[in-house]
């Protein structure tokens, strides 16, 4: 690892860099030599940023395995190709990641507390190293039927998964850091590298959702509906995206299907709790804050969100234990509201 002070205005940065030589096949193209290249010293510098994360900040206490904070970190930086080279036979290319090792920690810890898009990251680390070990055997096979047409094809597009899968990453790490514009330019690669990767659409429809662009990140829900109908999370988003035009009977029935299909998803029964709330049905919104507040305690904006319904129906003192309980929970809103209450 070369690991030095970064030369910017923020003393606290360090610099990260790793290189890799990819040694090329008959069957490599410049294309596929790269996307390999790129994909081992990424982890490399990846797994060296870990490595110096757990032996000089809190991430060290927070027990979980050294892989799994490599794959976090992922979802947090950006890893910058400053040099590389192809000379037919093989391609180097240098790494280079520029980050404060504590607020990446930071960003690490709030992370691991998200279910959701840890699983996003760990499902895409997964992706690429099935695909690496596709690679593997696909090239074995290849050695001994090298002009095997629909191997090589296979081949190909098994190393594009590698690429998508970067990209994909990529994408989740700007949205971490809510530039949502580059966030959807990568995930945007991601399917053109992979035009059937689910998941990609939703999470460009999150960050198109994110810019108020609402009949787009329908879109992306839509053709994720289209690719796996019974993708939960897909029918929640497009949920929140109807809510957010106002439109909260199609947004309803999207958290009914969601719910149907996924009956202890908390964050659905709060989003349908919220819809109910704007159409004046405060019975019906306290009864799905409950069950998201059952399902997850620690749920402040369901507090948050039973607090303003109980005061809508004027019972004042239930209103205020739920936002004060949300407050607590660090739930700014419920903050604001029992203050509000209470004067």
């Amino acid at each position: 690892m070369l690991f030095v002070l970064s030369g910017n205005s923020n003393a606290a940065e360090k610099i990260f860099i790793k290189e890799y030589t990819y040694q090329a096949s008959e069957i490599d193209s410049k294309v596929t030599s790269r996307a390999q290249a790129l994909e081992q010293a990424k982890r490399l510098v990846l797994e060296e940023l870990g490595t110096y994360l757990i032996s000089k900040t809190e991430v060290k206490d927070f027990a979980i395995s050294s892989d799994k904070i490599t794959v976090l970190t992922a979802g947090v930086v950006q890893t910058e190709i400053f040099d590389e080279k192809w000379d037919g036979k093989e391609y180097y290319l240098k790494a280079r990641i520029t980050a404060d090792p504590d607020k990446v920690a930071k960003a690490i810890d709030k992370l691991r507390k998200d279910e959701g898009k840890t699983k996003e990251l760990e499902d895409a680390k997964k992706r690429a190293d099935d695909a690496l070990e596709e690679i593997a055997r696909l090239k074995a096979e290849l050695d001994v039927v090298k002009d095997d047409k629909s191997k090589q094809l296979e081949y190909a597009n098994t190393v594009n998964t590698l690429s998508a899968t970067d990209w994909f990453e990529k994408g989740l790490a700007f949205g971490k850091s809510e530039d949502y514009d580059n966030a959807i330019e990568a995930f945007s690669q991601a399917i053109e590298f992979e035009p059937y990767y689910v998941v990609a659409y939703i999470v460009r429809g999150v960050a198109y959702n994110m810019k108020g662009q609402y009949d787009r990140a329908i879109k992306d829900y839509n053709k994720t509906i289209s690719l796996k109908p019974d993708y939960a999370e897909a029918y929640h988003f497009r949920g929140v995206a109807y809510a957010n035009k106002d439109q909260y009977d199609k947004a309803i029935k999207d958290y009914n299907k969601a719910i149907s299909l996924k009956p202890d998803y908390a964050e659905a029964y709060y989003v349908r709790g919220n819809a109910y709330y704007m159409k004046d049905q405060y019975g019906k919104a306290i009864e799905d804050f409950n069950k998201a507040i059952s399902l997850k305690p620690d749920y402040g904006l369901a507090y948050f969100g039973r607090g303003l319904a109980y005061s809508m129906k004027r019972e004042y003192k239930k209103a205020i234990a739920d936002s004060k309980k949300a407050c607590e929970l660090g739930d700014v809103g419920g903050c604001f509201l029992e203050s509000e209450m209470t004067k």
